[in-house]
């Protein structure tokens, strides 16, 4: 079972190396993810862009230019075409977000004849391993699903239960987090998580017990349970965090980031192959422990 970043790390360099479509790899900060990936054996860019500004920028990072694969892109909707067909037609196993719109890439990657729809739903998983809570788990939807409905938060957490199972899970906690523990009909979270706990056998086939609603200690903290008489299966020891919104999931993730010190990794999940999103004010652990966990999941998962 792989249960920490590191371990993600690990079996990338172990495995056989993913290969990764970067769209509108001419950045500074998107090249030095992926020649640091390529130097530890994580993955083997296909680099996507302006391949003059590409070359040179390599070259300032004591690379040779000549040792990747550049394809020339134009505008930011060609780069993101060309990316995606490099997936799309096999030659690339999953994709990752160069200095480009995320809407731009999206479009391309949900194009009905040539992009990488799947009849799942597009999600946002979050590694966050938080040295105070002593594991990994996976906080969803922090970014992409902005305000699910009942039927998109089922999807948003069985993606997540996909992820720790192709990771090795043999039994996973999940917690629906809400501001309480009670059921209110005024507060919709309430209601979906309420639902959402009674789905036993959707859950089964993932061996998961879903909490909730319960608000965070209830989720994280086993002595916060036992202080509260809260008593619900896997209470108090979540892998996965369900948000009921990205708000309250942004709020977390940076909260653990910036007063958590928390290591972290992040991927899209829905289309046909992973979608790494690295931002310019993560770490370079954290743009290569996505690089990562993108290049595991490719190999693990099957995304069609």
């Amino acid at each position: 079972m792989i249960n920490t970043i590191d371990g993600i790390l690990a079996a990338a360099k172990g495995g056989n190396t993913g290969v990764i479509a970067v769209a509108a790899a001419h950045d500074d900060a998107v090249l030095q993810a992926v020649t640091e990936a390529k130097k530890e054996g994580i993955a083997t860019p296909i680099l996507v862009g302006h391949v003059d500004a590409m070359s040179t920028m390599l070259r300032e990072l004591g690379e040779d230019p000549a040792a990747y694969e550049m394809i020339a892109g134009d505008s930011d909707v060609d780069c993101a075409e060309k990316a995606v067909a490099l997936c799309a037609s096999g030659r690339a196993n999953f994709l990752m977000k160069g200095i480009l719109g995320t809407a731009d890439l999206m479009r391309a990657v949900f194009n009905k004849e040539h992009g990488l729809r799947t009849g799942h739903l597009t999600t946002h998983c979050m590694f966050y391993e938080i040295p105070a809570y002593g594991k990994m788990l996976i906080l969803t939807d922090g970014g992409v699903n902005t305000f699910p409905d009942l039927e998109k938060k089922t999807e948003i957490l069985e993606n997540a239960a996909m992820v720790l199972q192709a990771l090795g899970y043999e039994t996973i906690n999940a917690a629906c987090v809400c501001g309480a523990e009670v059921v209110n009909p005024k507060i919709q979270s309430t209601v979906d998580a309420d639902a959402l706990s009674k789905m036993t056998d959707r859950w089964a086939k993932y061996n998961m017990s879903v909490c909730g609603p319960v608000a965070l200690d209830m989720a994280i903290s086993k002595e916060a349970c036992h202080h509260k008489h809260y008593t619900a299966p896997g209470a108090g020891d979540a892998d996965i965090l369900l948000v009921p919104n990205y708000e309250v999931g942004n709020g977390i993730g940076k909260a653990a980031s910036y007063f958590g010190h928390a290591k972290n990794a992040g991927v899209i999940l829905g289309a046909r192959v992973p979608i790494v999103l690295v931002s310019r004010a993560d770490s370079s652990y954290s743009k290569l422990a996505s690089i990562a966990a993108g290049s595991v999941l490719a190999a693990r998962m099957d995304l069609n």
